[in-house]
């Protein structure tokens, strides 16, 4: 089996938490940062499972930055 490593941005929305893998835009939830992050490692895997390989390549972003700004406010 082969792995990838790809990037998981999570962020609490109200009582829970929102999971995105940016690279496939996919994402899950969960209670908890881990639930979410499970959720969307499953999701993901299904995504794999169940995909076309042309659908993979059209999906998948080969370059994906997570970075700060700074912004002026006011």
């Amino acid at each position: 089996m082969l792995r990838q490593s790809l990037t998981a941005v999570i962020e609490r929305e109200g009582t829970g938490y929102v999971a995105l893998c940016p690279e496939l835009d996919i994402a899950s939830q969960g209670d908890t940062v881990e639930e979410a992050r499970e959720n969307l490692r499953e999701a993901v895997e299904l995504f794999f499972e169940t995909a076309s390989e042309p659908e993979v390549q059209q999906r998948l972003r080969a370059e994906v930055y997570v970075t700060q700004l700074d912004v002026a406010v006011g």
